[in-house]
């Protein structure tokens, strides 16, 4: 039996007034935002009945079902699952033999890389949160493209960070203008983010111009995030170089992942590498990193067992039938758009993705990029992205990764579009302007 004033206090709270629910939502919760899922998910998209959608938005190379991942790793996979050794926990940053396989994949003759240097996340989006997590607090900043992928401003605002964009130049490949990086970086400042190659540009860049991106954060003492999910993922003139085999002095923290070059997205398993020929990260940043993939306690165990034989038995024609393919769909989206007065794309080098300008001036009914969208949708059933999600308005972004046949129908569908839109016809059917590029909003 309770207390007699254990039972009064019961009566007494029992006769309370009950009170309305006020629950309120987490500062973390009310500023994650993501450009992409606001921009699409408010826009008024009705595709035209008489025509089958052709989806050209997602940066998920299975969408298709013309690009499969290799035997290889079905094996890998397979075999991981069926060993039964691979149904538990492994260590929060990643199982040794694993980090080991990634090392072997991710070093070159300049720097060689061992498990030690690596964590694995769920996802290179993991791994980009945990990087952006140990180094950067509340009322900092970093340095983002924009163009650039919007999960770097969707984890800012969850955060209370301030994102800071510095510009990129079409008419050059989309390379980073230098002096505006520069003028961006105060005592604030604990991160500059390189995309190489990019989603959304399409760009690669060559080796001197990641020279000049080191050489302005050694300045300022700066460190570097560098997105390499699309590693490899070449298909133009420029090889690929890895930013973290380049830096001398600069500490870099390299991201990458499987599900791009593999043609696995849904496979979730990403990676962290610490390029620090210095130390000047020190024992402090490694274990701030292992520390923080606790959060999650690791990515899946079986695609952890699979990974070394996924990395090192994949046959090179596997890589070369996707660039093949890339290669082919971005020359057909080039060529057939770059002859319409009304657009101008801007030549794609590799990742998954080209980035297409808008002359809004030349069309009738047409106000932005995002407007554009929507009525190309709905009169021609071709969906893109506008790159307003990207912060580079009037543009559009197309995937590289439909069939060849897919990519011909989207061109004469957009080419018919503009045809339908089109303001006047033009002097001998061209406009003259700056560089080769119609500069709109900056661009």
């Amino acid at each position: 039996m309770l207390p007699n004033n254990s039972t009064q206090k019961v009566c007494r709270m029992s006769t309370c007034e009950p009170k309305d629910w006020d629950i309120p939502v987490s500062y973390t919760a009310q500023n994650t935002f993501n450009p992409i899922r606001n921009v699409v998910e408010t826009m008024h998209i009705e595709e035209n009945p008489q025509l089958e959608v052709i989806r050209l938005t997602v940066g998920d190379p299975t969408v298709f079902g013309n690009l499969p991942p290799s035997e290889e790793c079905f094996r890998a996979l397979c075999d991981a699952i069926k060993s039964g050794k691979n149904n538990g926990y492994k260590p929060a940053y990643g199982c040794k033999e694993a980090r080991n396989a990634v090392a072997k994949y991710s070093s070159t003759p300049e720097y060689i890389v061992d498990a030690e240097d690596f964590v694995l996340a769920s996802g290179c989006s993991g791994a980009i949160e945990i990087a952006m997590n140990a180094l950067v607090d509340r009322g900092d900043n970093i340095l983002i493209p924009r163009p650039g992928f919007s999960l770097y401003k969707c984890i800012c605002g969850s955060r209370g960070i301030e994102a800071r964009s510095y510009k990129l130049f079409p008419e050059n490949g989309w390379e980073v203008d230098l002096d505006d990086m520069a003028s961006l970086i105060d005592e604030r400042t604990k991160l500059i983010v390189v995309v190489n190659p990019s989603n959304p540009c399409g760009s690669v860049y060559k080796r001197e111009h990641l020279e000049e991106i080191l050489n302005i954060a050694e300045k300022y003492r700066v460190p570097v995030l560098c997105d390499e999910v699309y590693a490899h993922v070449t298909f133009g003139k420029e090889p690929f170089h890895s930013m973290g085999s380049l830096t001398k002095n600069v500490p870099v923290l390299v991201v990458g992942g499987i599900a791009k070059r593999f043609l696995v997205p849904g496979w979730r398993i990403g990676w962290i590498v610490i390029h620090d020929r210095n130390d000047s990260f020190g024992f402090k940043i490694r274990q701030a990193l292992r520390r923080l993939c606790q959060v999650i306690v690791g990515p899946c165990s079986v695609i952890q067992a699979a990974l070394p034989t996924i990395l090192s038995d994949c046959p090179t024609q596997f890589f070369e039938k996707t660039l093949n393919l890339m290669k082919k769909t971005s020359n057909i989206f080039y060529e057939s758009l770059s002859l319409l007065p009304e657009l101008y794309p801007v030549r794609s080098q590799g990742a998954m993705y080209m980035l297409i300008g808008i002359k809004v001036d030349r069309l009738h009914s047409v106000k932005d990029d995002v407007d554009f969208t929507q009525k190309l949708m709905a009169e021609q059933s071709v969906f893109v992205l506008p790159a307003t999600c990207f912060q580079c308005p009037n543009f559009f972004r197309v995937v590289l990764t439909c069939p060849v046949e897919v990519a011909r129908v989207a061109c004469e569908r957009i080419a018919q579009f503009c045809r339908d839109h089109r303001k006047n016809a033009l002097t001998n059917g061209h406009m003259e302007h700056e560089n080769g590029i119609y500069h709109v909003n900056g661009y």
